[in-house]
């Protein structure tokens, strides 16, 4: 038997809504990330040491701070930010801002499984070779 060398990042996923967030976190999992979630932005933020998150998986539009502003407050605190931003807007300024806001990538919902572990594992990429 072959031994299977799985990733144990810890990904965070921002979203609010449950289904999606339990939908995204099972997959993940299923590949050997290990995620925390939370149901806004404010939440993620209060949630102690950012630094242990490997990446971040955020919905754009959520209650309270947006996920654009998330990543803009992310790389203001660390001059970097590993996120994978997700919409189900379809208005072309609102993907604009996206790939502007300094997002490694943006996801359309819905989105495949194959697109999620592609984007994150581009987000997990040694800076130098994004």
């Amino acid at each position: 038997m072959e031994d299977v060398d799985l990733p144990h990042d810890l990904i965070s996923i921002i979203d609010d809504d449950a289904s999606l967030r339990l939908a995204t976190s099972s997959l993940l999992r299923s590949m050997g990330y290990i995620t925390e979630f939370f149901a806004n932005a404010e939440d993620f933020l209060g949630s102690g040491d950012l630094s242990r998150f490997a990446c971040v998986v955020a919905d754009i539009q959520m209650p309270g701070m947006s996920g654009i502003d998330l990543t803009h407050k992310l790389i203001a605190a660390n001059g970097q930010a590993k996120v994978v931003l997700m919409t189900a807007r379809t208005e072309s300024d609102i993907h604009k801002r996206a790939r502007e806001s300094g997002a490694v990538c943006l996801l359309q919902k819905p989105f495949a499984a194959d697109s999620l572990l592609k984007c994150v594992g581009k987000a997990l990429e040694p800076e130098g070779e994004r």
